[in-house]
């Protein structure tokens, strides 16, 4: 008996490039979202759970089209969000990132993941398979946490649009990570998303 969940990052966004803040998913952003869907088709999802954000969405939506048995259900605690903001060990190195970040999206961002946390990583009985559509940092904070890594070492956890995650519980046993950004399912023209780019 075993409790999974896939975390998957939203599909590339249109335009995401000239800064907006959401949006629609581009045509490679789309066909991410097929293949991830491809990739899932063979497990007995229980819940699909999304951030409501439109580039969320839409890739749910695009799921949810090629697995007909599942019905996406969008979340607020999956929102984009900043879990928190310098801490004494956090390298100076990112400084920087926090320039534009005001202690109030901080504040939120940080009650956020602490709630997801609580409301996420909670062990139910029997075999679960849940996923999770959500954005880069939410799930750098799951994989963080799982680890039992310092708060700021989510700056350092990168998902790639569609890039697959999976943690899991067993009985008795503390939540592990399986697999971090698996892109097995994506051709190397399709890995987007992440800093540097991919080309294995």
């Amino acid at each position: 008996m075993a409790h999974y969940i896939y975390l998957v990052r939203h599909g590339e966004q249109q335009d995401a490039e000239h800064g907006m803040e959401d949006g629609p998913l581009s045509p490679r952003g789309r066909r991410q979202a097929e293949l991830i869907a491809d990739r899932m088709s063979g497990i007995p999802l229980d819940a699909v759970w999304h951030s409501p954000l439109v580039r969320a969405t839409d890739t749910a939506r695009i799921i949810a089209e090629r697995l007909p048995s599942v019905t996406p259900q969008p979340h607020a605690l999956l929102f984009d969000c900043v879990p928190t903001g310098i801490t004494d060990e956090t390298p100076a190195v990112f400084e920087p990132f926090f320039g534009g970040i005001t202690e109030a999206q901080i504040e939120a961002g940080t009650a956020q993941m602490a709630d997801a946390v609580g409301e996420f990583l909670v062990r139910k009985p029997g075999d679960v398979h849940e996923l999770l559509i959500t954005h880069n940092f939410v799930i750098s904070w799951f994989v963080r946490e799982v680890l039992g890594a310092p708060e700021w070492r989510w700056m350092t956890l990168n998902q790639a649009n569609c890039g697959l995650t999976v943690i899991a519980q067993r009985q008795g046993r503390p939540w592990s990570l399986l697999t971090h950004n698996d892109l097995s399912h994506l051709p190397v023209e399709l890995r987007t998303g992440l800093p540097d780019a991919i080309t294995f």
